[in-house]
């Protein structure tokens, strides 16, 4: 059903109330259209009568005559004004809902619904409908995007006032001056760690907008994937041992696809990470690439922890953290930015898993020709 409108009078409005003052005096019957369709019909009829005169050779016609049919013209001239004036009124009626329905989204109202006269499948479904669908489908859009507006709003602000607050609690303590060497060393070690969850977070969410925001700039090339793999792999390799995970590769010698290297960087060391993070120690993380003609593909599986069926419905959603046990280091951005990353390389990213028995992540690449 139509949402209420808010009032207001015209000098609250400003420039708005004008308008609105200009579309209440159109709404009455307006005297010149009655004039000039007066006007109109009376020189036609002159001319009418000129002709009747030229060819029946008639006398001047009597003042009676003259007045009446005057007085006939006049009534017509009212009829049309009138059907031409309620016409136009049904016409600027969706106008008019149109714009007190704007002016409530421009307001920041995204709960307007304009209500179509007529349903879609009815034969007088016309572009005033059309209109009010599109309307509303645009509000709709609008108030999603205001949603995660707000949510991210939070989130960001969440995650800062976290890694912030220990900061400060712990340079206060670092202030005390009968402190011991050794918690001295442990509260300078717990704001150099807060201060790297805090810039990782940063830098997270500048490579995150910037990836969303990608449109042109790519550096498109063919991309020797097992030897970016490779790099990966080596990066973290000390993280691995030093956990006590084991970490197993197979790989072609060369597959080539075509992406942007810098891109699926991303991709490759939020997926190792998140892997090592979730398998405790003494468990197992491998990593699989192979290739066919048109798609070049790695599978990365580890043994951890897993994901429950709630968790996997929303492991590429920003900030989510189903597992805050494992929370600590991460703030919900990965998978987020892996998604976007294959996405903008032109692949797939799929994800299974099963609780306490691990993760599968799949990612398939276009092989360059």
């Amino acid at each position: 059903m139509n949402t209420p409108m808010r009032g207001g009078t015209a000098e609250d409005a400003g420039p708005s109330g004008k308008a609105a003052g200009r579309r209440v005096k159109e709404r009455r019957f307006s005297p010149y259209m009655f004039i000039w369709t007066f006007s109109l019909l009376c020189v036609l009829a002159g001319g009418q009568a000129l002709i009747l005169g030229s060819y029946a050779k008639l006398p001047s016609f009597p003042p009676m005559f003259i007045a009446g049919m005057t007085g006939y013209w006049a009534i017509v001239a009212g009829t049309l004004s009138l059907i031409t004036f309620l016409q136009i009124r049904k016409r600027l009626e969706p106008m008019r809902k149109f714009s007190e329905a704007s002016k409530q989204v421009a307001s920041g109202d995204f709960s307007v619904y304009l209500e179509p006269e007529h349903l879609p499948e009815s034969p007088q479904w016309d572009s005033n409908d059309e209109m009010f669908e599109d309307f509303n489908a645009m509000v709709h859009e609008l108030g999603s995007i205001e949603t995660m507006k707000n949510d991210f709003v939070a989130n960001v602000s969440h995650e800062i006032k976290t890694p912030l607050a220990i900061i400060q609690s712990y340079v206060q303590l670092l202030g005390k001056p009968d402190l011991s060497d050794e918690q001295r060393s442990r509260y300078a070690g717990a704001v150099t760690d807060a201060s790297e969850r805090l810039g990782q977070f940063v830098t997270n969410i500048l490579k995150l907008s910037k990836l969303e925001n990608q449109r042109i700039g790519l550096q498109i090339e063919s991309c020797d994937l097992p030897r970016q793999l490779a790099d990966a792999v080596l990066a973290f390799g000390d993280l691995f041992d030093s956990k006590g995970v084991e970490l197993d590769v197979d790989m072609e010698d060369r597959a080539l696809v075509r992406a942007d290297p810098g891109v699926l960087e991303v991709v490759w060391s939020n997926i190792l990470g998140n892997a090592l993070k979730f398998t405790d120690p003494g468990g197992h993380v491998s990593l699989r690439q192979s290739s066919d003609d048109d798609i070049v593909s790695v599978e990365i599986r580890d043994d951890g922890c897993g994901m429950s069926a709630e968790e996997l419905a929303h492991v590429f959603d920003k900030f989510y953290q189903g597992d805050t046990s494992h929370a600590a280091r991460g703030n919900g951005l990965g998978m987020a930015m892996v998604r976007r990353a294959v996405e903008l390389s032109g692949g797939t990213v799929t994800l299974s898993s099963v609780v306490d028995e691990g993760t599968v992540v799949l990612v398939r690449l276009p092989a360059a020709a």
